[in-house]
């Protein structure tokens, strides 16, 4: 496979044929068909994370010591970039004692700007604009779902965030219809709808609306995320109250295919996006989706590292 630049910064940073790749590698690993050469030298993983973590942390700790690895946790407060450090030299430095860069940040910008200055893969874990390793864990687990993703039908119900953005993207790439209600106020960026409506062009159709009833009907999977994102937490009161008719429960969930699947990619908030029952309830694949972090990013890393 070829990143652009070596980085996985975004679910473009892959082809179609690359994503289909990245999910079969993902599959096998997951079902043991996959033996992986040993290393000749240890590689390490460093994790920078400045936003709280538990699915992302973990899942790629464990990727890596399945793959021989092992990571470096470095917390932003514990590192000079914190001083004011530019992240260009904290990059540079940081590529002459690590393999790879996770990152978890706010500003896409500074993913970026690692990205520039490092010789070594940097990974997008989550920024402001998308969340690309979210997205690998949940076409891995339709893909389980389904078999097939081409021409089914997800709605995602609720913020157009960064999670909202990388499923456009991928859904686009991978030929899978999407439709996604949002509160006219929180729709998703633009430019991501338009470029995803490029990508799935003459393949699968990408629809924005305000309706959770309309996106839901007839859905083979029914996406939801919390409606107030890290660093939006003084909102959430006032977004409460916008997002009043978006809570995925059972009376919204009825209006869906009858073999639906229900997706979070947590962590969830029951009784505000998603209710306990629809959360804990037969269609849903929450956690199924959640052991997939771990696969997904295995897969990616492998790829990344040149270990499979």
């Amino acid at each position: 496979m070829t990143f652009p630049g070596g980085h996985f910064l975004g679910v473009e940073a892959c082809s179609r044929q690359e994503w289909l790749k990245l999910l079969r590698l993902a599959g096998a690993m997951k079902r043991g068909e996959v033996r992986l050469p040993t290393p000749g030298t240890v590689k390490v993983l460093g994790l920078l994370f400045s936003k709280p973590s538990t699915r992302s942390r973990v899942s790629f700790a464990v990727a890596m010591a399945r793959l021989g690895g092992q990571t470096l946790d470095l917390p932003p407060g514990s590192t000079q970039v914190s001083r004011g450090e530019p992240i260009a030299d904290t990059a540079r430095v940081l590529s002459r004692y690590v393999d790879a860069l996770a990152i978890r940040t706010f500003a896409q910008a500074d993913l970026e700007a690692y990205a520039r200055a490092s010789t070594v893969p940097v990974i997008n874990a989550l920024s402001d604009v998308e969340h690309p390793c979210q997205v690998i864990a949940d076409f891995l687990t339709l893909q389980e779902c389904f078999s097939d993703l081409d021409g089914l039908t997800m709605a995602y119900i609720g913020d157009g965030n960064n999670v909202a953005h990388s499923l456009l993207l991928a859904a686009a790439l991978l030929g899978v219809h999407l439709r996604v209600a949002t509160p006219r106020q929180y729709g998703p960026d633009p430019a991501v709808v338009q470029r995803a409506r490029q990508l799935g062009q003459g393949r699968c159709t990408v629809t924005v609306l305000h309706d959770p009833v309309e996106a839901c009907r007839g859905a083979q999977a029914v996406y939801t995320d919390v409606w107030s994102s890290m660093g939006q937490e003084a909102a959430a009161r006032q977004r409460r109250r916008d997002f009043a008719g978006y809570c995925l429960n059972a009376d919204l969930l009825a209006h869906a295919a009858r073999d639906v699947v229900v997706l979070h990619c947590l962590p969830a908030h029951r009784g505000e996006e998603i209710s306990n029952e629809v959360l804990e309830g037969p269609e849903s694949r929450v956690f199924l989706q959640a052991e997939n972090r771990l696969y997904g990013q295995q897969a990616l890393l492998a790829l990344l590292l040149d270990l499979a």
